[in-house]
């Protein structure tokens, strides 16, 4: 690991900083609860003072991480924001990221920028694909992650249940923090592991922080503040885990292979609190990334970060671009001169922004585990690198598998330069993969996305941001893989069938097949063709714009 040796008053801030800061994100399915639990957890930290409905009604106020309009329109989460507050004496950055399935790629970009994982499940429903899916990105990442089983106040399936299902299909051991007293309209509170508390709740006003209270379980026992039966329930079956013998182990917790999970209901802001405190003490600060220079330590003196998201039109005012930054190491500070490490050109960065949904004030210094905007006329890519002293330049985020492509076809020629501005930024910031027939003459670029509705978010921003109506003409494939060694190994390859060959932005061919059994057939007839369903990053090439 790149480190300093020496120790200063500036690396003794430095370090102090970055033990304050944890930095996570949530992942989920649909529907789940993501949105409501990133309100609760804000409201908790102060960060605002009443939460929002996902759909809104009458005066409840819309929620503070969905900000695009058509979020608000349809009632999902359909980009990644970043919300940072104080709790505690920590400081907070919630990388809030789309909660439904068909925005599964801009969420795998959000956790390259993530220390942590909560992982957040239905009571009665579970594990579901969209949470396994990203799992597995985690997995990949070794991040570690927390388990939030959410609406505990409905009815569900057993706590002990769900947790044999994560155990049993992801293979990931789980330790409850806490533990739950009933469920459904029996939901009372729940347990605490390691203290053994009884923290009950009491139902507040909608929107509001609701009271608890906390007892022994003696207290408990005594005062009857909970039907004697649900709290028999509940402390047998702690009896059980207990005699399992694990132990809550911090090196497996940040390794990724051992879960805390903790019980409760996001909407009715039942166990919102002890999963925060119990959060902020078990997760990780932030921690060195791996580079091309080795692994990189937070508490070096020279400030390092890469871009993971872009971001066009947030203020749709200004019709500006935010390229949004993960702080690596050192301390960044407004107004530093910066290396661009695939250009090679020093940027001034004289207006970066402090991000909070939608909103944005200008921000005078960073740490590590921070997220910052910066406004991008252009110079920004995804995984791009920004570095002073000593170059460094952090892994890639490649580009996975889309799954459903179309023509998208411009009817009015006079708009083409609204047009190709509209889909080159789009493309810039990753809303959407672009890709391009073999045969230059056809003009109209290919959108390639992992479900129907990132094609119908591509249309809408195009007309309401860039003025551009557009048409959609599906074509008939359902499986994309990158040729690994390139146009030389397509070409040795001869004449293929059965799959449409077209480039991507990289000027890299890609297959585009009807199906899995088309793909099989080709992997059958020419063994020696190496596809891949993860795109190779690109590092020092300028993509193709239209």
């Amino acid at each position: 690991m790149i480190s300093s040796t020496s120790s200063t008053p500036e690396l003794q801030a430095l370090a102090e900083a970055v033990a304050r800061r944890r930095n996570f994100a949530i992942i989920s399915h649909p529907d789940a609860g993501k949105t409501t639990l990133t309100e609760k957890l804000l409201l908790y930290g102060g960060a605002i003072q009443q939460a929002g409905a996902v759909k809104a009604k009458g005066e409840q106020r819309k929620v503070t991480s969905d900000w695009m309009e058509l979020e608000k329109q349809r009632g999902i989460s359909i980009t990644s924001t970043v919300l940072q507050f104080d709790y505690a004496g920590s400081t907070i950055n919630l990388l809030d990221t789309p909660g439904h399935q068909d925005f599964s790629e801009d969420t795998y970009r959000t956790l390259a920028a993530a220390d942590n994982a909560v992982m957040l499940e239905d009571a009665a429903k579970g594990l579901e694909p969209q949470t396994r899916k990203l799992f597995e990105v985690c997995r990949m990442r070794r991040i570690p992650i927390f388990t939030f089983i959410n609406k505990m106040d409905r009815p569900g399936r057993e706590p002990l249940e769900l947790l044999d299902e994560i155990e049993q299909e992801l293979g990931l051991a789980c330790w409850p923090v806490n533990w739950p007293i009933g469920s459904g309209d029996r939901f009372r509170g729940v347990i605490d592991r390691r203290s053994h508390d009884v923290i009950l709740f009491q139902r507040a006003e909608r929107g509001r922080q609701s009271e608890e209270k906390l007892l022994t379980v003696q207290e408990a026992r005594d005062t009857g503040a909970v039907e004697p039966e649900l709290l028999a329930q509940a402390l047998e079956e702690l009896e059980l885990l207990e005699g399992a013998g694990a132990d809550l182990d911090l090196e497996l917790v940040h390794a990724g292979e051992l879960s805390p999970v903790f019980f409760g209901s996001a909407m009715t802001n039942f166990g919102v609190r002890p999963f925060l405190d119990a959060f902020l003490e078990l997760a990780q600060k932030p921690v060195g990334r791996a580079s091309n220079a080795g692994e990189i330590d937070p508490i070096g003196p020279g400030f390092s970060g890469f871009v993971f998201k872009l971001q066009a039109n947030m203020d749709p005012r200004h019709r500006d671009r935010v390229a949004f930054v993960r702080v690596c190491s050192g301390k960044f500070e407004k107004d530093m001169t910066v290396q661009h490490a695939r250009t090679g050109k020093a940027i001034r960065l004289s207006r970066p922004q402090k991000l909070f949904g939608q909103d944005r004030e200008v921000v005078e210094d960073a740490y590590p585990g921070d997220v910052i905007g910066l406004n991008n006329p252009g110079m920004f890519a995804i995984g791009d690198t920004l570095y002073l002293g000593q170059k460094v330049e952090y892994e890639g985020i490649p580009c996975f598998s889309p799954e459903i492509f179309a023509w998208l076809r411009n009817p009015n020629p006079s708009a083409f330069k609204s047009f190709r501005k509209g889909v080159n930024e789009l493309r810039e910031e990753g809303a959407v993969q672009i890709l391009y027939d073999t045969d230059e003459s056809k003009r109209d670029p290919i959108l390639a996305a992992v479900g129907q509705l990132q094609l119908e978010v591509v249309q809408y921003r195009l007309e309401h941001e860039y003025g551009v109506q557009t048409r959609l003409e599906p074509l008939g494939f359902a499986v994309a893989r990158w040729v690994a060694g390139g146009w030389p190994a397509l070409e040795q390859v001869g004449r293929i069938f059965n799959c449409k060959t077209v480039r991507d932005a990289w000027n890299r061919p890609v297959l585009l097949f009807k199906n899995s059994w088309n793909l099989g057939q080709l992997a059958e007839e020419h063994p020696q063709l190496e596809l891949s369903a993860v795109a190779p990053v690109v590092s020092g090439v300028e993509p193709i714009n239209l």
